[in-house]
């Protein structure tokens, strides 16, 4: 048993936090919560107890926990997780704030599970479509070597949290926008993040980013174009790959088949392929729509579907929990 503690408990992956410990009877003894001001005094449940949020402060890392699940923005990972560091307890990160320092694991359980022991107090939760993008992609370049790949993502509002939610559902019936520059109801927005000066978004240069790193391999040439669109749950990807060794497509599906993590939808003839209602509340990586791409050589078409608010952020950070229990 482990004492536990989260920030940003009362936000949306707080909250899923908790529903998934449930779900996975995660080894819990003491449970703190912690937000915002505004937050304070909330109750929320867990296993049926109701523990009431409390202010988070520099204080509140004088409590006896074994770890700290942060997901309350970069700002705050970036002040609190040092403190929390300091003091022995190991913080599993949630923001963007340190997944691209050095000394930091990025962790995808399916992918790079054993980097964990190199974590020096700090450990990142990637990108969640970073997450469901290379756990596919991992299989294949063990097996064929990845030289290039393209990422087109087609990403739900809840990836912007319930700002992303209002906007969509007030859209609906009236033109209305505040969480995004333009309304996203009836429409889709190629902008997630800000803009850098190269042209890309800070989304997409975290895709590019964070696979690499993930993936411990800087030779693959990684391009990303990242969209939100109208839907509440459910990231979607597509992923144009150049491998680096000819394949059969028999043997791509076998591949995925028996990767972890994965489950194959792809069944053209019967209309069967991922979709984000069918990944809506689950923890599965979807993959589908897997094909030749005749254009290059050696090419490969796949489209990937995960739950973002599950597998794209709260249930990979409980897994890497898991993980750190089990190490």
């Amino acid at each position: 048993m482990v004492n536990v503690g989260i920030v940003g408990a009362t936000g949306m992956v707080g909250r899923t936090f908790l529903e998934i410990m449930e779900q996975r009877n995660f080894p819990v003894d003491n449970l703190y919560l912690f937000a915002s001001a505004k937050s304070k005094g909330t109750i929320l449940n867990f296993n049926n107890t109701k523990y009431e949020v409390e202010e988070l402060s520099e204080k509140s890392f004088d409590k006896p926990m074994d770890m700290v699940l942060f997901s309350a923005g970069g700002s705050i990972s970036k002040k609190y997780a040092p403190i929390a560091k300091d003091k022995g307890i190991v913080v599993i990160d949630n923001s963007s704030a340190w997944r691209m320092e050095n000394w930091v694991p990025l962790i995808v359980p399916e992918v790079n599970g054993d980097s964990i022991g190199k974590h020096k107090g700090i450990i990142s939760n990637p990108n969640c479509s970073t997450i469901q993008s290379v756990i596919p992609l991992k299989p294949l370049n063990d097996q064929y070597k990845l030289k290039r790949v393209v990422f087109s993502t087609y990403q739900a509002v809840s990836g912007s949290g319930v700002g992303g939610l209002t906007d969509l559902e007030k859209g609906l019936s009236s033109p209305y926008h505040n969480k995004y520059p333009h309304p996203i109801a009836f429409n889709v927005l190629p902008h997630i993040d800000d803009f850098l000066d190269n042209g890309y978004t800070k989304e997409e240069m975290k895709m590019i980013e964070e696979t690499k790193k993930i993936l411990n391999d800087q030779d693959i040439q990684i391009t990303a174009t990242t969209v939100r669109v109208p839907v509440k749950y459910g990231h979607a990807v597509s992923a144009n790959i150049e491998l680096g060794k000819d394949f059969e497509l028999e043997d791509i599906f076998n591949l995925f088949e028996n990767s972890n993590g994965i489950e194959v939808l792809d069944d053209p003839a019967n209309n069967i392929y991922p979709m984000p209602i069918l990944a809506e509340g689950k923890d599965k990586v979807y993959v589908g729509r897997i094909r030749r791409d005749f254009s290059v050589k050696n090419g490969l078409n796949i489209w990937i579907v995960a739950d973002n608010s599950r597998k794209g952020a709260a249930t990979n950070t409980i897994q890497i929990a898991e993980l750190l229990i089990n190490k």
